[in-house]
C-alpha cells in the first residue's frame, strides 16, 4: 500500500491543489453562506445534468484526464446547487484531509522518515512545510473557512519560477535588512529636523470615520433619518449628520514619535518623499529654502538612493538565480550525467548523443543497478556486483565511466585502425625511396672516387721528369 501511495505522489499533489483552487472559488463566491439554496435556472441545471452524465460516460468508456475532470466540476457545480454551498466545502475540505495524510504518507515514505529520529524529522523542512498545510486544511474545516486561503501559497512551493521570486529576497537577506536599518537611521534624523525646524509644516489631511456617511455608519435596520435605532446608531447618526465636511488637517509632529511616525509612513509611500504631505511654504518666508533643501535631500537620500538599492540587491539576485537555473538546464540538456561527455562529442557520430543518454548511460539504469546491490543479498552477488558494493559503500564514483562511451572507443578503435594502416603505406614508400636514394648516393661517391683517383694520376705524370714521360708514353 505504501508502495502504491508513494509511487502516485505527484498526482496527490495536483489533486490537491486543484481542490485548493475549487474551494477558495466557492469561498470567494458564496461567502458568507445562507441557509437558502442559490438560485438556478431550469434550463442551466438540465445543462448541467446533461453535461455531467456525458462526462461519467466518457470517463467510464475513455478514462481520460479531461473527462475524469470535467465529471469533477460538473458534481461540484451540482452539489453547489442541490445541497447549498457550505456543504459542499466541506465535503471538499474534509477530503482534502484525507488526500494530504495520503500525500503525507507518500512523502515520509519516500524520505525515509519512519526509520529517523526525532530530531531529524522535526528539522526537515518538507515535513514540517506538508504538515503545517494539513493543519490550516483542518482548521479550514473545523474553524473557519477562510484558513483555505493559505493552501494556495502551495503554487510557491510547486513552481521554480515563484520560489526563485521568494528566495530573491531571502538569498541577500542579510544585505536587505542591513539597507532597510540605514532607511530607518535616515527616516530617524529627518524626523529630529523635522520636528526641530518644521513642527508647524507637519499638517495632516485627516478624514474622521462619521463623516463617511450615514449609510455606511449605521445599520441596515436603521431607516434613513435614524429614527427608531438604538441610542449607539442615533448617536452615530447624528455625529455624521453633524460632521459634513469632506475633511480636515490635523497637526502630525508635536511629538518626536509623532514626526517619527509621520515621516515613516508618509514620506516612504509617497513617491516624492515627505514634501508631498508637508505644508506648502511661501517664497516670503524664512525657512523657503531650508524646507527646499529638506524635502530635496529626503527625495534624493532616502527615495531615489535607499530604496533603490533595496530593489537593486532584490533585481540582481533575481536575475542570479535565473541564470543559474539557466547554466543548470543547459548542462542537464547538453550534457551526459554518467559520463560528462558533451553534445558535440557526439556530433558525426554513428550515436547520437539522445541514443547515448538514453540506451548506453541511461541514469536510471544506473540508479536501478544501485538499488539492485543495496537490496540484493551479497552472498549471491556477482564480480561487478561485489565490485560496485564496496564502491558505493565507499562512496566513491570511480566505477562511473567518466568521459569515456563504448560507442565513441569502438569508433575510436576503427579510426585508429585506418590510421595505422595509411601510416605503414607511407612508411613502406619511404622506405623504397630511402633504398633509391642510397643505392644513388653509393653510385655517386664511386664516381667521385674514379674521377678523384684519375686527378692524383694526372696530378703525379705532369710533375715527372721528360724522360719518364717519354718512357710513359
Amino acid at each position: 500500500m505504501l508502495f502504491w501511495v508513494s509511487s502516485h505522489m505527484s498526482l496527490w499533489s495536483q489533486i490537491l491543489f486543484n481542490v485548493a483552487v475549487i474551494m477558495n472559488l466557492i469561498v470567494a463566491l458564496f461567502y458568507p453562506f445562507s441557509n437558502q439554496l442559490p438560485n438556478l435556472d431550469s434550463h442551466l441545471s438540465g445543462l448541467i445534468w446533461a453535461v455531467m452524465l456525458l462526462s461519467a460516460a466518457i470517463a467510464i468508456t475513455l478514462p481520460k484526464p479531461a473527462g475524469i475532470r470535467t465529471l469533477i466540476i460538473t458534481a461540484i457545480i451540482r452539489l453547489i446547487f442541490s445541497v447549498g454551498p457550505e456543504p459542499t466545502l466541506v465535503l471538499l475540505g474534509s477530503i482534502t484531509v484525507v488526500l494530504k495524510s495520503i500525500h503525507l504518507l507518500s512523502i515520509m515514505g519516500n524520505s525515509g522518515t519512519f526509520s529517523r529520529d526525532v530530531r531529524q524529522i522535526v528539522t526537515d523542512t518538507e515535513i514540517l512545510y506538508h504538515v503545517a498545510y494539513l493543519v490550516f486544511c483542518l482548521m479550514g474545516v473545523t474553524t473557519h473557512p477562510f484558513f483555505f486561503s493559505v493552501l494556495l501559497f502551495d503554487v510557491v512551493y510547486r513552481e521554480e519560477t515563484l520560489l526563485n521570486v521568494i528566495r530573491s529576497v531571502t538569498r541577500n537577506g542579510r544585505s536587505i535588512i542591513l539597507t532597510a536599518v540605514l532607511a530607518l537611521i535616515l527616516v530617524y534624523m529627518f524626523s529630529i529636523i523635522g520636528f526641530i525646524f518644521f513642527q508647524d509644516d507637519f499638517l495632516v489631511e485627516v478624514e474622521p470615520y462619521e463623516s463617511s456617511g450615514p449609510e455606511m455608519a449605521l445599520p441596515s435596520s436603521c431607516p434613513a433619518d435614524g429614527v427608531g435605532c438604538t441610542a449607539a446608531a442615533e448617536s452615530i447618526f447624528n455625529a455624521s449628520e453633524a460632521d459634513k465636511e469632506e475633511g480636515s488637517k490635523e497637526r502630525a509632529c508635536d511629538s518626536l514619535i509623532m514626526c517619527i511616525v509621520t515621516t515613516m509612513n508618509q514620506g516612504l509611500r509617497n513617491g516624492g518623499g515627505i514634501g508631498d504631505i508637508l505644508r506648502p511654504p511661501s517664497s516670503k518666508e524664512s525657512m523657503f529654502g531650508a524646507r527646499i533643501v529638506y524635502d530635496l535631500l529626503f527625495f534624493f537620500v532616502v527615495i531615489i538612493i535607499v530604496l533603490n538599492l533595496i530593489f537593486g540587491v532584490i533585481i540582481d539576485t533575481f536575475a542570479d538565480l535565473r541564470s543559474e537555473k539557466q547554466q543548470k538546464e543547459e548542462i542537464l540538456r547538453n550534457t551526459c550525467f554518467i559520463c560528462g561527455l558533451d553534445r558535440s562529442q557526439f556530433d558525426n557520430k554513428t550515436v547520437s548523443f539522445e541514443d547515448h543518454i538514453r540506451h548506453e548511460h541511461n541514469m536510471w539504469h544506473y540508479l536501478y543497478f544501485i538499488v539492485l546491490v543495496r537490496v540484493k543479498d551479497p552472498t549471491e552477488f556477482t564480480g561487478p556486483e561485489s565490485y560496485v558494493y564496496s564502491m558505493v559503500n565507499d562512496k566513491n564514483l570511480d566505477w562511473f565511466p567518466r568521459l569515456r562511451a563504448i560507442s565513441l572507443a569502438a569508433e575510436g578503435e576503427e579510426s585508429e585502425q585506418n590510421e595505422l594502416r595509411t601510416l605503414q603505406v607511407q612508411l613502406e614508400a619511404t622506405q623504397s625511396l630511402i633504398a633509391t636514394l642510397t643505392q644513388q648516393l653509393t653510385e655517386l661517391r664511386n664516381q667521385m672516387s674514379e674521377h678523384r683517383k684519375q686527378k692524383q694520376r694526372m696530378g703525379l705524370l705532369s710533375s715527372a721528369p721528360p724522360y719518364l714521360h717519354h718512357l710513359s708514353q
